[in-house]
């Protein structure tokens, strides 16, 4: 392997220890302590082990654990009714709704009741129509980390080929965005491009957020190019990302390993938009585009 390791435990662990040390001196300046609340409706088993990572994440940088639970058989209203109460409280600085949410439920419609500066994801209508304006506010946490691990690791963005793999609102699309305001050249690919291979090798930086095991391979990477993979799937060998891992480190110069790359950022970032939406509702500026 040629490839130089991006080890996002270690970033993430650097980021959570930024965001406990802007806590404690928010409070030491007067500030109230932000809280972070979740909302977890039904008993889907990763949804409840990812609130719970949150929530203990949350607790250990410093802040309020607001968390709400509801059955499989919430209605609409009274999810809204909770978005409600905690949009209402003072004491809270960001509202998380975990996704996906029982079909039943109206996901979209869920997250427009969640205001635009308590929006951790960055998932509502007015934080997205915010990032395509490129104007301050909060970014989805799986893109804006690994805009850090690549500030990190001193990739530089202005002028380079970026090729993403995969338009999903989580990633795919808002990805895009945060690359091309650092003046990038972007090229969104997806399952209808014709030569996917083709495209992925122009890439200075190819990040792949496809969703699809094992996806990409040496084939697909131009040499020399960073390669970030967003994709994590449970197989017969453990876990492995959308990217042929052993393959692409030979030709690679940057690469994440799955696990230990991206998945470690999104909890870290979340905790920073919870702090930058605290210091945003109590007076400071938005949050940089």
């Amino acid at each position: 392997m040629s490839a130089r390791l991006i080890d996002g435990t270690a970033v993430a662990r650097r980021v959570r220890d930024e965001v406990a040390k802007g806590v404690a001196e928010l409070v030491a300046q007067g500030g109230r302590t932000p809280g972070l609340a979740t909302i977890l409706v039904g008993d889907d088993p990763a949804s409840e082990v990812y609130v719970r990572n949150k929530r203990r994440a949350c607790a250990a940088a410093g802040m309020r654990d607001f968390h709400r639970r509801l059955p499989t058989t919430a209605r609409q209203e009274e999810v809204r009714e909770v978005i409600a109460e905690l949009a209402a409280d003072d004491q809270v600085s960001g509202i998380l709704l975990q996704l996906p949410v029982p079909a039943h439920l109206d996901s979209e419609a869920l997250l427009d009741h969640i205001p635009y500066d308590k929006d951790v994801d960055g998932l509502t209508v007015k934080n997205v129509g915010r990032l395509a304006q490129g104007r301050p506010g909060l970014r989805p946490c799986t893109p804006a980390g690994i805009v850090r691990l690549l500030d990190e690791y001193e990739v530089p963005l202005a002028g380079a080929e970026v090729v993403v793999v995969g338009r999903s609102v989580l990633v795919g699309r808002p990805m895009a965005q945060l690359v091309l305001a650092r003046h990038a050249t972007v090229t969104v690919c997806h399952s209808r491009t014709k030569d996917l291979a083709e495209a992925c090798r122009r890439a200075d930086v190819l990040i792949v957020a496809a969703g699809v095991p094992q996806l990409i391979g040496r084939d697909a990477v131009r040499r020399g190019a960073v390669v970030v993979d967003v994709g994590i799937h449970r197989g017969d060998e453990g876990l492995h990302g959308d990217v042929r891992f052993e393959e692409v480190a030979e030709v690679a110069s940057l690469v994440t390993p799955v696990p230990g790359g991206v998945g470690p950022m999104t909890i870290a970032m979340l905790l920073h938009n919870t702090l930058e939406a605290a210091r945003w509702q109590q007076g400071s500026a938005a949050p940089a585009a």
